[in-house]
């Protein structure tokens, strides 16, 4: 009998499945369609890694089955190209952005082709492909027109090592996400979008879409939405008055301070009133240097210098408040003010323990001598509003500020406007040109693509200005509105931009007259399941709604949503529990294991190492188990191929199987389903007389979408002409697969004293009987009275003594 080679047969099958187009997906079919997608890849110098290979294996066994379930499948792949990860390592390496972005780009595509993956090559898209960025300045363009795109000259966080501008989002603890250097402050004109406009849609949104729960968690949290009270407090002796933004208008009576951000404009328009402004212009300059990260941090020491002889009016009893600047308050957040309550806020607690403020209580139920007390409760020291509770306190007291004109019901969120624009040089151009006489206009559509330059000098300059601005040539150019001398826009887009709408163009990847066809869009979106890492479900999930949310509203996204389902998976880790690093020594690289132990292996082994949504780490014993499996389920099929009938207890287990692995796949339980199959490949190994040719036909198509190679190598063997990816996916009998027996759980009490075997129906009667007999149960009831017992049919028993 010939033994597993897959080195023999993967190759063999993965150039059948090429020549033949075994995966692409066909527009407009009549088959019911199902687009199914994983997270297209930065192209790194590193190739693929073994945390790639578990996402697309994973969900390359779900679009298996889904066309074998007769479904219409689009389940593309493409390239992530542009921004740093490519730049840096094109700095690192001496390697042209170019050049090293094709080099990258076919080595992964190798891997990938070398894993028996299915997806649909002839829609491959590489974001750095003019072809492909022509729209998404074109879509750049768009929101410029609707005034969503605009440039503001702001404070942003600055990477000193590669001379950067970066979104808040890219900052991690202070550190810039990519390289880990420590970010600083830097004044630089941006190019914003207006995001904001759609942080309600991002929110309500949610609640129509099948995203994990953590997921949509993680999208509220981000975007930050608060509804509470705008509350005025009057400067006296200054034309200017303090807004503030609370949740906890309740808590006003409590307030004996009033703390400013450093750059709260009131500050400087007071600057005349306040005796100590040398000491608070010092402060100042000293905040500017500091990251958001360092100024609100929770841990930190809450300082701050008092604005002498300033004081705020507070609406609900006229008591004059002192007025400090502080460097943990930011200016884009509520209005860059917020009221001192001592008594009931933590950090207002630190903040006037260290600076002597007075901690007034407003709200019973805690010991403000010990703490603050932070939660609901009935109002103290609140003049007429004393004794109603928080609720209808905060609703109440916003009504009086209302008619006072000294406040009013507000929403405030935590998301800001998106940081678009970036200084380096392996980006889509911005289409806008700088004319003295006409401003900022935009590149006509019949001129896209704006082409990015060949240069040899791509690093960073350092100076603010990206690589480009150095390209006289380039720069210099007619203004498309008056004709006159004009520059063009140096900065380039991050590398978020291309891939916000990806998803889009696989729909219809060669059009070169529109982003995608109106009728493909229709027939695809929304895409049906996304899967991709926890680390990418809060900011590249947002933005991508966003700008699908924006072509929705101009009528070129068909749908609301891009994604009807949004899954995610857990990082892989290295054998020795820590993150896989070239410093460490300890990657895993994916072609070692398919060129010793085959591709189906390593696809095996990541969907049964431990539960999708799971941080785990590699074990190499763990993979030379599932190698065995596979070895032994080769030899299984060999040695049973010429038997003719199945036993009846043999089907029964193989629609235990199928019932198993149909629910456990659609529901991600990638690793319970690979478990049922061993199960079943011992039992059959055990008893092979039993084991006809009906069972491992439906055995091998079941296993198909998980190890694609082994299977369609034995189903040839067994004299198909066909390929097994071409089978129907076979349907189990309900009464066939139904459990006849189960695992019973003994309680004594409430606690887990023994389990047994029993019949799927067992009566009570008979449950309590063989329960007593159990020695370890004995243990427990002996000679004590039994007072009641609790049966959960099919699942336990409980004694009660």
């Amino acid at each position: 009998m010939e033994s597993y080679n897959p080195q023999k047969i993967e190759k063999k099958w993965q150039n059948f499945w090429e020549e033949n187009n075994f995966y692409q997906a066909e527009n407009f079919s009549k088959k019911p369609k199902k687009y199914i997608l994983v997270e297209f890849p930065y192209p790194s110098g590193e190739g693929l890694h073994v945390g790639h290979c578990r996402s697309y294996s994973a969900l390359d066994a779900i679009a298996r089955k889904k066309r074998m379930k007769g479904f219409n499948v689009l389940y593309p792949m493409g390239w992530d190209a542009f921004g740093l990860p490519t730049e840096n390592y094109a700095i690192r390496t001496g390697i042209h952005p170019r050049v090293a972005t094709d080099k990258n780009i076919a080595n992964f595509k190798r891997q990938m082709k070398s894993l028996g993956l299915s997806f649909d090559w002839s829609r491959e898209i590489d974001t750095t492909d003019l072809k492909y960025y022509k729209w998404t300045q074109w879509i750049f363009l768009q929101l410029f027109k609707k005034g969503l795109a605009y440039q503001a000259e702001i404070p942003i966080n600055w990477c000193p090592r590669c001379k950067i501008g970066l979104a808040d989002e890219e900052v991690i603890d202070g550190k810039h996400e990519r390289c880990g250097e420590k970010v600083i402050q830097r004044k630089l004109k941006q190019w914003m979008f207006k995001i904001t406009k759609y942080a309600d849609r991002l929110i309500d949104d949610l609640k129509k879409m099948d995203f994990l729960e953590k997921i949509k968690i993680q999208q509220i949290n981000w975007i930050g939405r608060s509804y509470g009270t705008d509350i005025k407090f009057k400067i006296a002796d200054c034309e200017s008055e303090i807004e503030v933004f609370t949740t906890r208008a309740d808590t006003i009576f409590g307030v004996t301070a009033i703390v400013l951000a450093p750059e709260n404009k009131i500050i400087e328009n007071c600057k005349s009133k306040i005796k100590n402004w040398p000491e608070v212009e010092k402060y100042i300059k000293e905040t500017e240097q500091k990251t958001e990260f360092e100024r609100t941090q929770l841990e930190k020491i809450r300082t701050g210098v008092r604005l002498k002889e300033i004081y705020a009016s507070n609406p609900v009893n006229n008591e004059e408040i002192p007025v400090w600047v502080v460097d943990y308050v930011i200016g884009t957040y509520g209005g860059g003010a917020v009221m001192v309550v001592p008594a009931h806020d933590k950090r207002d607690y630190d903040f006037a323990k260290k600076h002597g403020l007075e901690i007034r209580e407003v709200i019973s139920g805690g010991d403000i001598s010990r703490e603050a007390f932070t939660d609901y409760g009935k109002l103290i020291n609140s003049g007429k509003f004393s004794g109603l509770n928080s609720k209808d306190a905060i609703k109440k007291i916003t009504q009086w500020l209302e008619k006072k004109k000294a406040g009013r019901k507000s929403v405030k969120y935590k998301l800001r406007d998106w940081v678009f624009s970036r200084q380096h040089y392996w980006g889509e151009p911005i289409p806008i040109i700088y004319c003295q006489k006409c401003g900022s206009v935009p590149v006509p559509e019949n001129d896209l693509p704006v082409e990015l330059p060949y240069v040899e000098k791509y690093q960073p300059s350092g100076s603010g200005e990206s690589p480009l601005a150095n390209i006289k040539e380039w720069v210099e150019t007619k203004c498309p509105k008056c004709g006159g001398a004009a520059k063009r826009e140096t900065d380039t887009m991050p590398n978020w931009a291309g891939s916000n709408w990806y998803y889009m163009r696989y729909c219809d990847p060669e059009n070169n007259k529109e982003l995608a066809s109106q009728r493909k869009l229709k027939y695809w979106l929304p895409v049906d399941w996304y899967n991709g890492g926890m680390e990418h479900t809060t900011l590249h999930l947002l933005y991508s709604r966003f700008i699908y949310k924006f072509l929705y509203d101009i009528g070129i996204a068909p749908t609301p949503e891009p994604y009807q389902k949004r899954t995610s998976h857990g990082m892989i880790l290295a054998e020795d529990g820590r993150k896989m690093s070239k410093s460490f020594g300890n990657v895993i690289n994916p072609d070692d294991i398919v060129k010793e132990y085959g591709a189906d292996t390593l696809r095996v082994y990541e969907m049964f190492m431990g539960p999708f949504n799971q941080t785990i780490a590699w074990s190499t014993r763990g993979m030379k188990g599932v190698n065995r499996f596979l070895n032994k389920a080769w030899k299984l099929v060999l040695d049973c191929i010429d038997n003719l009938e199945s036993s009846k207890r043999t089907i029964r287990e193989i629609h235990k199987l199928s019932k198993k692995i149909d629910e456990d796949l659609e529901k991600m339980k990638f690793n319970t389903a690979i478990a049922a199959f061993m199960e079943f490949i011992n039992f059959g190994s055990e008893n092979k007389k039993e084991i006809g040719r009906d069972v491992i036909e439906r055995m091998l198509i079941l296993l198909a979408p998980f190890a694609p190679h082994l299977t369609e190598e034995l189903w040839h063997q067994l004299g198909f002409k066909d390929s097994i990816h071409n089978q129907k996916w076979p349907r189990y009998e309900a009464k066939l697969a139904k459990e006849e027996i189960i695992t019973l759980i003994i309680q004594v009490n409430g606690r887990v004293r023994d389990k047994i075997e029993v019949e799927v129906a067992v009566s009570e009667e008979k449950a309590k009987e063989l329960a007593i007999l159990s020695k370890k149960v004995q243990k427990w009831v002996s000679g004590k009275e039994i007072k009641k017992v609790i049966f959960v049919p099919g699942k336990l028993i409980n004694f009660v003594i």
